[in-house]
């Protein structure tokens, strides 16, 4: 069962009601949960994780894999579900991932992941919902 994005805010007062003080930060200011602090790490159900700003169905949980970063890994997104940026913060180049619907930070991605694509999606968990299936 797919489930509809929400209606986007229209400004930061309507984001700030909408999301907790930790999804805010993470998806509005960039932020960084703490390693380990995600409930999500242990999540082995069945379902689709959406984003915690806007419901878009962003991994699915077959694409999720145990990274032992800290962090949610996905191995693969969505199709046309996120965007990238390039992040040069904390003086490294990395590239951020984006929800594509409302543009909110979820994470970065790495070209060290496993099969089948190499990639280890490293997400926030607050940046995430699980609608189990």
């Amino acid at each position: 069962m797919s489930q509809e994005p929400r209606e986007m805010p229209e400004n930061d007062e309507e984001w700030r009601e909408l999301l907790t003080d930790e999804e805010y930060r993470v998806l509005r200011e960039k932020g960084t949960e703490p390693r380990f602090s995600s409930e999500l790490i242990d999540y082995d159900g069945d379902g689709t994780f959406t984003c915690a700003g806007c419901g878009t169905e962003l991994f699915d949980s077959g694409t999720k894999f145990g990274s032992d970063t800290g962090w949610p890994s996905f191995y693969d997104a969505k199709e046309g579900a996120v965007e990238f940026e390039r992040d040069t913060s904390h003086g490294m180049v990395r590239t951020e991932v984006l929800c594509g619907n409302c543009g909110g930070h979820l994470g970065h991605v790495f070209d060290d992941g496993p099969d089948p694509t190499g990639k280890r999606f490293c997400i926030n968990g607050a940046a995430l919902d699980v609608e189990e299936n």
